[in-house]
């Protein structure tokens, strides 16, 4: 489904993604996971074409991506970011049948799409009608896995999605995110630096630092075996935060880009 090949990508000659080789195993949830700053999110930009490598390769479903291709390839990729990402000056449904109107769907099939996503996700029909201003954070955030699940893609790429959320919604939407994974058998790639929602979401974890993967597989694995010193401190970190600090060296986990 998805190659990673020797990629590499600077950022004021500061490597963010240091000769990044992995694959992506189909209609699975893979997860990036790691601290601020380890070149996941980057990674994420690479794949979609919003940046492009300094070095190395992308492949999707054995395409090459490219400039040259990567406009034809979008609308097979669905991508959420943080923060949504949704046009202040449209309403919700607007927002969510953007692309479908570019590529000149018709009203049936667009209201037939808005109708199956809105069950989907959970979210009343009534407030597509409303626009981003005037819905919760959460709200925002089905509106925005709508518009990328609108296409049907064969791909989804999530930014931390639900990293702005308060606890109880963000608990709301991981449940709601794990069954719609299940049900629509996307291939996913999660980018997030919680270890739980990382445990809960993924089928496999791909842990980074620095631009580079520290370790890959289940998290049982990475709780059992860790590879370096690096991923005991990591998860220490987020289980314990005060003994993590108080054992960590004294130069810290500090990450470049």
């Amino acid at each position: 489904m998805l190659r990673l090949k020797n990629v590499t990508r600077h950022f004021a000659g500061r490597p963010a993604v240091r000769d990044f080789t992995q694959e992506i195993n189909a209609a699975s949830t893979t997860v990036l996971l790691g601290p601020s700053g380890c070149g996941k999110s980057t990674i994420l930009r690479l794949i979609i074409g919003l940046l492009e490598a300094d070095s190395g390769e992308i492949y999707f479903q054995d395409s090459l991506i490219s400039q040259a291709n990567v406009a034809d390839l979008r609308p097979r990729i669905g991508y959420v970011i943080q923060d949504g990402g949704l046009f202040p000056h449209l309403s919700a449904k607007s927002n969510v049948s953007l692309m479908a109107r570019h590529l000149n769907w018709d009203t049936d099939r667009i209201n037939a799409r808005l109708e199956g996503l809105s069950r989907l996700v959970h979210l009343p029909l009534d407030l597509l009608d409303r626009f981003p201003s005037e819905l919760s954070g959460g709200q925002r955030q089905r509106v925005s896995l709508m518009r990328a699940l609108m296409l049907d893609p064969d791909l989804l790429l999530l930014d931390e999605p639900l990293a702005a959320l308060d606890p109880m919604i963000r608990y709301e939407l991981q449940q709601d995110l794990k069954g719609i994974f299940k049900e629509m058998h996307k291939t996913v790639v999660l980018v997030t630096h919680d270890i739980a929602e990382a445990a809960y979401l993924g089928d496999d974890i791909l842990l980074m630092r620095a631009g580079r993967l520290v370790q890959r597989g289940s998290m049982q694995a990475l709780l059992e075996a860790p590879a370096e010193p690096f991923v005991e401190q990591f998860i220490r970190a987020q289980r314990d935060p005060a003994k993590a600090i108080a054992k960590a060296p004294a130069k810290g986990m500090g990450e470049s880009l």
